[in-house]
């Protein structure tokens, strides 16, 4: 035993520490900035922080913004100080983004909890040469023996050191890692590395220790994957970063300039993990697994979180684990087939995925050759494990050639004979969807948030969080995080998710597409946002028992003989003719059932009142009833006297502009998107809703959740 550790963990932190220390930084105040002018000093320690990916630093939120309460946190300017080598450096860095983005508006108090994930990430502002930790690709940590480090000031200047404890649980949803209390932890250390000792890889950041004695939080790296997702069209900020850190590391590891160790030399060295059935053939090498890496990295990133799972899914033999952040990059799905079920072997689970990702759909055409190159390394791979692996492989590779052939072929047909989505229409590709139910007669509210695989997949449903008791006031914070879970999960290069809000009429004039959820936009600018019926109230499925597994109730229309199919594939192709439903010349009135059975199957009845009052809720289920999957809905602006003529007015217009009703959602978002950039000719539409009964996107069947009484 020394200091506490174990015999091997003892080694495995002798031959970690020089690169730990070598990559972890000090924060501090800019030399000449605003804290000390006219002087080339650094000032007093802020915190810590590491490099990650060559001129990257990663940090706590709380670190950059140590004595600027009033200051901007994003694109302030700190200093960092490193050591390269024998040599001791200060740049100046930039903070680039603060996690979560509501930092920015909302600081807690003075010796206060900042907010998880409670990260920033710093660009260094002059090209310098430094080293880079290596970190997890593993979605959640193992609870081992860790090292942490961080700025120490023990011997009276500042220092990097490390100390060990273990890892002895999470909090905040997976977002936090609880440390042991074995060695304190100082203030100047916040930010600094958190490194498993058994696998040799960072899994932390460090974040708080506890009041009342030892031990304390420390942050998932993982956390990075909800980094602000990019523009349509743009490679995100965590994807470019971990791709920079794979290469940076593969690179090394392929160097012969110089021989000092770099982290996959020490993934070699470490000290075995005591009854690991994955052990040998059964793991890649540390060598093979930084080549991998390195080969993925090189590839333009899949064009969807869903991409990645579905190749894991394939190569692990069963669903991969459901809980947030979802799999943003190649490299997290490496993550996900550590310890595969069933006895499988790793190596090939990984082998298997890498095969699938060299012949998968990319977002940007392939550099010539980068997909062969990950082929032929798969290939020679597996000349050292087992002879039905390399058939399996061989086979598994010729059939994703053919598919991908004959996906080239088709999109080629689809650019001579048309596209086989009508241009403005909706992706077809999965949808988050977010239910809220009353709790009972009170003024509270349990929701949902799922994503729905789309009409490839009908009636698939993957859980991404829920809650009970919310008020509607609380709603938008308590949805923050799971709905842009849910964005990560469904957002694809070429377009934003639909966001499908199923709630009962009375709540169609929840104002969601108001929310802000990442970025600062509200989600009706940044994606389509339509309203739905709750589940088995959705007269436009024609088969509810098939379009729902669990089966649906039966709806009045089905009952009544209204043929709600045929509506929804008239009002599609259009041309379209709305109605008001709930009006007349500014004046409310009641639909009747015979009247609104009687329209042509084309017409788009329009609600210009309050959803939550008569006689507007019971148009609402009227015109459901009736069999309408299209229908249009507003909150009422705050001035009770204000006319809802230029509403109509532009509606129509906008109807007879659009054509046909499959493009509805989308042409709603660029409205939005209108009225937002101060656009006068487009706030008429302010509060318009769009319910969207689409039979294809069936709905759970399942019932709502039920919170203490």
């Amino acid at each position: 035993m020394t200091d506490g550790r174990t015999t091997g963990s003892a080694r495995a932190f002798e031959l970690l520490e020089p690169l730990v220390q070598a990559a972890t930084v000090r924060v501090h105040a800019p030399p000449g900035g605003y804290d000390n002018p006219r002087s080339h000093r650094t000032g007093p320690t802020w915190g810590s922080g590491f490099f990650i990916a060559p001129g990257w630093v990663l940090t706590c939120a709380h670190v950059v913004g140590e004595g600027g309460a009033a200051v901007r946190l994003t694109g302030r300017e700190v200093g960092i100080t490193f050591s390269a080598g024998s040599i001791t450096g200060t740049v100046t860095g930039r903070v680039e983004c603060v996690l979560p983005e509501r930092l920015e508006e909302r600081r807690p108090g003075r010796h206060a909890l900042w907010d998880l994930p409670d990260l920033a990430l710093i660009r260094v502002l002059a090209p310098v040469s430094h080293a880079c930790v290596w970190l997890t690709d593993r979605s959640r940590p193992r609870f081992d023996e860790v090292a942490y480090f961080g700025c120490t000031e023990d011997l009276g200047t500042p220092e990097i050191t490390g100390r060990t404890t273990r890892l002895r649980g999470t909090a905040g949803n997976g977002a936090a890692i609880r440390l042991g209390d074995d060695d304190e932890i100082e203030a100047g250390m916040s930010g600094g590395p958190v490194v498993d000792l058994v696998r040799g890889e960072v899994v932390g950041v460090l974040k708080a220790r506890r009041q009342a004695g030892g031990g304390g939080l420390a942050v998932s790296v993982v956390q990075l994957r909800t980094l602000p997702m990019a523009a349509r069209g743009q490679v995100g900020l965590y994807r470019r970063i971990m791709q920079a850190h794979d290469l940076h590391h593969y690179d090394q590891h392929l160097s012969d300039l110089d021989n000092r160790r770099t982290w996959t030399d020490v993934h070699g060295e470490l000290p075995p993990e005591e009854g690991d059935p994955y052990a040998g053939r059964g793991r890649l090498t540390p060598g093979e697994r930084t080549t991998l890496f390195g080969l993925l990295a090189e590839l333009p990133p899949p064009s969807s979180s869903e991409v990645v799972r579905a190749l894991v899914e394939e190569a692990r033999g069963e669903e991969p684990d459901p809980l947030p952040p979802a799999p943003l990059s190649w490299r997290d799905g490496l993550g996900l087939l550590h310890d595969p079920p069933g006895g499988t072997a790793e190596a090939a689970a990984m082998l298997r995925y890498a095969t699938d990702v060299s012949v998968a759909e990319y977002r940007e055409p392939v550099t010539p050759g980068a997909d062969e190159e990950l082929w032929d390394w798969v290939r020679a791979t597996a000349e050292r494990l087992w002879r039905p692996l390399r058939r399996e492989l061989g086979e598994r590779h010729e059939r994703g050639l053919a598919e991908r052939e004959r996906r080239r072929r088709a999109s080629a047909g689809r650019a001579v004979h048309g596209p086989a989505r009508r241009s403005g229409g909706l992706p077809p590709g999965a949808s988050v969807l977010l239910e809220v139910w009353a709790h009972g007669w009170e003024d509270l509210y349990d929701w949902r948030v799922s994503v729905l695989a789309g009409p490839a997949h009908a009636g698939r449903v993957t859980p991404v969080d829920s809650g009970v008791r919310a008020t509607l006031a609380g709603l938008p914070e308590a949805l923050r995080a799971p709905l842009a879970e849910g964005f990560r999960r469904c957002d694809t290069h070429e377009a934003a998710a639909l966001l499908e809000v199923a709630v009962a009429p009375a709540l169609f004039g929840l104002a969601v597409d108001e929310w802000v959820v990442v970025g600062g936009v509200p989600l009706g600018v940044q994606r389509p946002v339509v309203l739905r019926h709750p589940a088995g109230a959705n007269p436009a499925v024609a088969n509810p028992a098939v379009a729902n597994p669990g089966g649906a109730r039966e709806h009045p229309a089905d009952r009544e003989g209204t043929d709600a199919s045929a509506r929804w594939a008239r009002v599609q192709a259009g041309p379209l003719q709305d109605e008001r439903a709930d009006c007349i010349r500014g004046r409310p009135r009641s639909p009747a059932t015979e009247w609104l059975t009687g329209l042509p199957d084309n017409t788009v009845p329009v609600h210009c009142r309050a959803a939550d009052q008569e006689p507007t809720l019971g148009s609402l289920h009227a015109v459901r009833d009736a069999g309408y999957g299209v229908v249009v809905t507003r909150r009422p602006p705050p001035e009770p006297g204000a006319s809802c003529a230029p509403f109509h007015r532009g509606l129509r217009e906008e109807l007879a502009d659009a054509g046909r009703a499959e493009v509805l959602p989308v042409r709603l978002q660029n409205l939005r998107g209108r009225a937002y950039g101060a656009d006068p000719d487009a706030y008429w539409a302010a509060g318009t809703g769009l319910v969207w009964e689409d039979p294809a996107r069936p709905l759970p069947e399942e019932e709502p959740l039920q919170g203490d009484l």
